[in-house]
């Protein structure tokens, strides 16, 4: 049985599973160009987490952050290794577009790898209409970063 739900990160196997993403960023990507939050990035109030169990166990997780002008920025989508491919970072993905879209959003933004690392991200994403565009919000150009937007009204 699937489940997500929202996460205070105060399990330690979802700390955990943080590391894991930012280390799996870290070896995919510059360190100048890793935009992960960390844990207690994650736990500012403009940031809602949520956690991915599958049959019990800790799959995935994924982030929604309100950027404070009617959009909202995806961040932290990670499924466990052993796991991608199984359908389950589309779910995450669908529960975030819906809670965005709950929230009146107008636009959904990201920022991922340039690198061959991040094409089946990439895939995703553009699966559901998202698009390429340049740096939003803080972010600057950057040849490892790829930013992407969809519009949602």
């Amino acid at each position: 049985m699937l489940e997500i739900r929202p996460d205070d990160l105060s399990n330690p196997e979802m700390a955990d599973l943080i590391g894991v993403h930012a280390r799996t960023m870290l070896a995919a990507s510059p360190p100048e160009s890793c935009h992960f939050l960390p844990i207690d990035g994650l736990r500012q109030p403009s940031v809602t987490v949520w956690s991915l169990w599958d049959d019990g166990a800790l799959a995935g997780c994924g982030a929604l952050k309100d950027l404070g002008d009617g959009t909202g920025e995806i961040k932290s989508m990670h499924t466990r290794e052993a796991r991608r491919g199984s359908g389950l970072g589309r779910r995450m993905l669908e529960h975030i577009l819906a809670e965005a879209r709950r929230r009146g959003y107008a636009a959904l933004f990201l920022e991922t790898g340039s690198m061959d690392a991040f094409i089946p991200a990439r895939r995703l994403y553009e699966a559901y209409g998202f698009a390429e565009r340049g740096p939003f919000g803080d972010y600057i150009d950057d040849p490892h970063s790829l930013f992407m937007a969809l519009a949602l009204r």
